[in-house]
């Protein structure tokens, strides 16, 4: 009796429970020698450097879906499945690294928990999508590794354990190996009361942010430029990403894979919306600074449960003149020296900086906002946070400057050298 869920590639959607209790979605594809990769050929050959046995993986006994619904990655604008290398539950990349677990996907890769059979230990496995272009997050990483320092901010990257290429009929696929960590601070706020931390809770986190970025501005002359509270992770086979539990550290900062190399001229566009500073918006020149206002975007975030901007138009788009007409409402009125070096100031403000009044600036102001942050000294908060939010990034600290601020070192128990 044919599949009445097959599609017409001959791809069925089957539901499978690994024997971590980790739920995924699988599309199952018809049997594929995996001599078409490096990764399962010389297995026999490596096995004696193993320190511990592959683990089975089920291959029966799936319940079917409906392939007519698209899921994680097939839901991309720019999905393609040629370009995405399709992974396998139990495959063994590299004669070392066995897959176990999605934990996460994007437009360029798919991210999975994996076991290094070598060592015994566990990684992630970040695997690009085929094409060119694809080495910059390596190179960086490589830039970092090469670095010999003593900052204590080195510590609070992401570090890169080893990389290799897999190659199949679709092309080559770079894979990144990182160490293995939990939950990014997006989904550890689920998990806490109303979704958000305290003001003494978050604390201890954007201390460490600041530490690696003083690290990667000062030492390894990066900007990370995608600095969110998530960075603190047919031919195919999908599986939906798998939660990961918290973790009882702080958190690393990871996801370079937009960094710039700082001492080169930056102008193009970078930073997610919401998190974009003004001179990225108005397209001037940008450095160091646009991470500084991340880190305040990011602490408000943590702690308060509305959106410090909401920039969006009455069809729910996003729109960049409802964005600086809110900054207006925040910030006020940015200063000449400003809007002179802003190529697209003209937009909204006339020759003399007054606002053309081309979107009507709400009635905004952050202590509206704070209302329902939690913790003490919320008026020293806001006071650290208008230090990293401002219009002109020559006038934002830099991050060991807004890391040493009071508010923020307050509560911290430094012992003295003896």
């Amino acid at each position: 009796m044919p599949n009445p869920w097959s599609n017409c590639s001959g791809y069925s959607r089957t539901l499978t429970r690994s024997r971590f209790s980790i739920l995924a979605i699988t599309r199952i594809p018809p049997f594929v020698p995996y001599l078409h990769t490096r990764s399962l050929s010389r297995t026999v050959m490596s096995s004696s450097n193993w320190k511990c046995s592959p683990r089975t993986f089920p291959t029966s006994g799936f319940e079917l879906l409906d392939p007519r619904i698209k899921i994680e990655e097939e839901r991309l604008p720019t999905y393609s499945p040629q370009k995405y290398y399709p992974v396998q539950e139990g495959e063994i990349f590299n004669d070392r690294y066995q897959a176990i677990a999605k934990v996460g996907f994007g437009v360029t890769s798919t991210v999975w928990f994996a076991r290094d059979l070598f060592e015994s230990t566990h990684v992630i496995l970040k695997i690009y999508v085929s094409g060119q272009g694809r080495e910059h997050e390596l190179n960086v990483y490589t830039h970092i590794n090469s670095i010999d320092t003593d900052h204590p901010g080195k510590k609070y990257i992401r570090k890169l354990c080893d990389h290799f290429y897999i190659d199949n009929t679709q092309g080559r696929h770079l894979c990144l190996v990182h160490q293995a960590l939990g939950m990014n601070t997006s989904d550890l706020l689920q998990l806490k009361h109303g979704h958000r931390m305290t003001l003494e809770g978050m604390k201890p986190a954007i201390r460490q942010l600041l530490g690696a970025l003083d690290f990667l501005h000062s030492v390894a002359h990066l900007i990370h430029t995608g600095t969110t509270y998530s960075c603190f992770l047919q031919d195919r086979t999908i599986y939906t990403s798998s939660p990961f539990p918290a973790g009882d550290g702080l958190p690393l900062l990871g996801d370079l894979g937009e960094a710039r190399f700082g001492e080169e001229e930056q102008c193009d566009n970078i930073m997610p919306e919401y998190y974009r500073a003004p001179e990225v918006i108005l397209k001037s020149n940008w450095d160091y600074k646009v991470d500084i206002w991340s880190v305040g975007m990011v602490a408000w975030d943590i702690v308060s449960p509305k959106t410090i901007i909401d920039g969006k138009v009455v069809d729910d788009t996003w729109d960049d003149g409802a964005h600086i007409a809110e900054l207006v409402a925040l910030l006020g009125r940015p200063s000449p020296e400003f809007l002179k070096k802003a190529n697209m100031s003209w937009v909204f403000w006339d020759e003399s900086g007054n606002w053309k009044n081309l979107v009507p600036i709400p009635d905004r102001s952050f202590e509206k906002l704070a209302a329902d942050i939690q913790g003490e000294d919320v008026e020293g908060f806001l006071k650290w946070l208008r230090l990293a939010l401002q219009w002109n990034p020559e006038d934002r600290p830099t991050a060991v400057e807004l890391l040493m601020d009071p508010w923020l070192m307050k509560g911290l128990k430094l012992r003295k050298k003896t």
